[in-house]
């Protein structure tokens, strides 16, 4: 088994080091010559994911074409801005019988496509999957122990990503449901923002309860108008991705919303975190699609009126407080014990 790794950000490293401590090699492919200079000097991403040197059976390397043809598996971890032009850089070099795993979180705007369904627009006849879940990659080069979902429509698929990277600290969950397992990916790094946001007012812990709880409750609304299964979204891909974005500084979309309360406008706080956080394209994506599909979204609304049209921070508690107060669980089943209570 070979892999190949495409993307040499944070998660992509972070998972070049994941496999190859299970002893499977793995190429890290990236475009930029000097990043790899550096990365030969240090033995280390220090770019991306300094203090974490590179496991003995990780290649950096500059060869698309070398890294993408000898490998049986291939995880796409590029921005999702430049996934389409990085798939159709691929698929001349991809064979018929390998597997094609996205590892980004992220909504093309155009279409509003999700990475899955780009990789079989641009790369037709693979076999493609995704991860996703509550996975910080500075955690993961740490080794606390995590747990991701791999959501394909091939059994095969899951398998054998399963096997390249489960281990005593990595757990592999999998999930029939890619549309469902990719949304709640993206749309978490919205309610992300938020979150920092609440964090840098010092809100009570009621309050950020409620806020995240909310968000859980517009993510699987949305997804469930998009057709995607709302039960996903209870698991890793749901639920946790959404905790840990919401609760941790080491998440961008989480550092970026605290900046903003702070008083820096977006544009600032973008140059000073320096670092892409997906959720600012992701909302106006689905912002644009929720008004289309008619889905109350009112936390998204608000941030977005806080992020693109400058009002207030105090907008987006209103939208907190504004929603009409339906069902707490919409997608409950009814049950013998309800029946018969």
């Amino acid at each position: 088994m070979q892999v190949a790794i495409i993307g040499a950000g944070n998660f992509g490293t972070a998972i070049a080091n994941i496999v190859s401590a299970n002893g499977v090699p793995a190429y890290l492919w990236m475009r930029d010559p000097r990043q790899l200079a550096e990365i030969k000097k240090y033995g280390e991403n220090r770019r991306y994911l300094s203090g974490h040197p590179l496991e003995e059976k990780v290649t950096p390397t500059l060869d698309l074409e070398k890294a993408v043809v000898e490998s049986d598996l291939l995880f796409v971890t590029v921005p999702s801005a430049s996934f389409r032009e990085m798939s159709i850089d691929l698929a001349p070099f991809v064979p018929r019988e390998t597997y094609v795993v996205s590892g980004t979180k992220g909504i093309e705007a155009s279409g509003f496509n999700l990475m899955s369904q780009i990789l079989e627009e641009e790369i037709p006849g693979r076999r493609v999957g995704a991860i996703s879940g509550p996975n910080l990659a500075e955690e993961m080069a740490d080794g606390h122990l995590t747990g991701t979902v791999v959501a394909s429509r091939d059994p095969g698929l899951c398998e054998c990503v399963q096997k390249v990277f489960s281990s005593n600290t990595f757990r592999v969950y999998s999930s029939e449901d890619i549309y469902g397992v990719e949304l709640g990916g993206a749309l978490k790094n919205i309610y992300a923002i938020a979150c920092g946001m609440a964090a840098r007012l010092g809100v009570g812990q009621n309050t950020v309860a409620m806020l995240i709880t909310r968000s859980l409750a517009e993510m699987s609304r949305f997804a469930e108008s998009m057709g995607a299964n709302p039960y996903t979204f209870l698991g890793l891909a749901g639920v946790g991705d959404l905790m840990v974005t919401c609760s941790s500084p080491l998440s961008r979309n989480y550092q970026l919303g605290f900046r903003i309360a702070g008083g820096l406008s977006l544009h600032e706080a973008m140059d000073e975190l320096g670092k892409l956080a997906e959720g600012v394209n992701t909302l106006h994506v689905v912002y644009q699609k929720r008004q289309q599909l008619g889905v109350d979204m009112p936390l998204a609304e608000a941030l977005f009126h806080v992020l693109f049209e400058q009002k207030t921070v105090d907008e987006l508690v209103s939208g907190l407080m504004r929603g009409e107060q339906h069902v707490d669980v919409e997608f409950a089943k009814p049950t013998s014990w309800s029946a018969s209570n």
